[in-house]
């Protein structure tokens, strides 16, 4: 009797939504899935583009991840996950972006059955985190150095992983021509007015001179110097050229189209490049592209998988499976037969020396994705991975979600400002200034 007249436990405030067990589980994995789908299609040399129209009017259109993911007014608190890992991978590597957010969603949607079987969180992160690292320490042993080549090798080779990365761009019909380039008034005297103070940095870094505020005691020691300068019409813009600084380490890209759109997603596209170049000249290992690095870390890690006893061997064998996502939807966006490119690429990697067979995306069939120099930064791929797992392992980890309704002061200033056609702001609403 005293146990049925005890009072009720209030712990959340009236209007709390809460959502727990494994159906919040369950939910956080169905709507990341639901936002990978959204950039699936837009990966590899084949992938298309998406055309983002906002609430102001402005139009985008990109195959860019992080770009898409920025985009989209995306309000679940689990898949806003997805969209910290894509800028993270666009700002530690600058590509990526759509792989890292494939990986972390097929992670999750492999885990999925074990989740719905009631198999504890844990057991599935733990798997997973091994696995994870397991197959980052392979990548780096697969990895190619490219030190100790000549200047010209070393260039030919940053070309060739500038030219993979704008494969899958909006300019890559064009991505040899900017490959290369992602390398690389009276008395004579020119008069130039309202330059702006950081062009003026520029210019003195480049040419070794000095800013100077008038033109008095203008002696050799501020002055700077460069081979030819020249100015040039552009479009309706006029640029001037400062060629052959001696100390200068920059180069100005302009570039031009017939839309804002294509030129924005032209200079996004040339921001991965160069970021993927800057990348590769610091950390001067390269792994094979066309999903054949991750064919042989799938394979690497389902033979490690059958000498490991209990369900962990189901938990690292399912980690295994989620990295032929790459692969497979690099077919699919091509057009090609994903079952049958897949068994032959199995097959190969099987056979002990195809480590660098991927998807050949011009035959359908598969390729030495090395010889044909469809190359990656290996530091792309691990970061790649790493925050792949750490995301899926983080949203797997969560049980339960819980909204917090909104303040009653916050509500009562919305009544306030929105009755008696605009009141509040009268004085009426309680605080207001006292009326003389």
């Amino acid at each position: 009797m005293s146990a049925m007249m005890q009072p009720q436990i209030i712990l959340l405030k009236e209007g709390t939504d809460t959502s727990q067990g494994r159906g919040q589980m369950l939910s956080n994995i169905s709507a990341c899935t639901a936002v990978a789908d959204t950039v699936r299609t837009t990966l590899g040399p084949r992938g298309m583009d998406k055309l983002i129209h906002d609430d102001k009017g402005v139009t985008t259109i990109s195959n860019d991840g992080a770009t898409i993911m920025r985009l989209l007014d995306i309000i679940h608190p689990a898949a806003k996950v997805l969209v910290d890992i894509a800028k993270s991978q666009d700002s530690e590597v600058g590509d990526g972006t759509t792989t890292v957010v494939l990986l972390a969603s097929e992670f999750m949607k492999e885990a999925k059955p074990y989740v719905e079987d009631g198999v504890h969180p844990h057991s599935l992160i733990r798997s997973y985190r091994i696995a994870g690292n397991m197959a980052i320490q392979r990548v780096k042993e697969l990895a190619v150095s490219i030190e100790g080549k000549s200047l010209e090798e070393k260039k030919s080779l940053l070309a060739k992983c500038a030219a993979t990365t704008l494969s899958s761009k909006l300019i890559g019909g064009e991505k040899e021509f900017f490959a290369d380039m992602v390398y690389f008034a009276d008395r004579d005297i020119f008069c130039a007015g309202r330059v702006t103070e950081e062009d003026l940095q520029r210019v003195s870094s480049a040419s070794g001179g000095t800013v100077q505020t008038s033109v008095n005691n203008v002696i050799d020691e501020v002055l700077g110097t460069c081979e030819v300068f020249e100015e040039k019409q552009v479009g309706n813009e006029r640029f001037n050229i400062f060629s052959g600084c001696p100390s200068g380490q920059t180069a100005t890209i302009v570039l031009r189209g017939g839309a804002d759109q294509f030129i924005e997603e032209a200079e996004r596209s040339l921001h991965d490049a160069i970021m993927i170049v800057r990348r590769a000249v610091k950390n001067s290992t390269v792994v094979p592209g066309g999903g054949a690095i991750d064919m042989e870390i799938s394979k690497y890690l389902r033979q490690h998988a059958r000498t490991i006893a209990g369900k962990s061997q189901f938990f690292v064998n399912s980690f295994a499976k989620a990295l032929e996502v790459i692969p497979r939807q690099l077919c699919d966006n091509a057009g090609f037969d994903a079952t049958d490119v897949l068994n032959k690429l199995r097959q190969k990697h099987a056979s002990g020396d195809g480590a660098n067979y991927g998807v050949d995306i011009n035959t359908g069939g598969i390729a030495d994705s090395f010889a044909n120099f469809v190359w990656e930064p290996a530091v792309v791929k691990i970061n790649a991975i790493n925050a792949a797992t750490e995301a899926a392992c983080l949203i797997l980890s969560v049980d339960e979600t819980v909204k917090n309704p909104k303040s009653e002061s916050a509500q009562g200033d919305a009544a306030a400002m929105g009755g008696r056609g605009g009141g509040g702001m009268r004085g009426r609403g309680g605080r207001g200034m006292r009326r003389r």
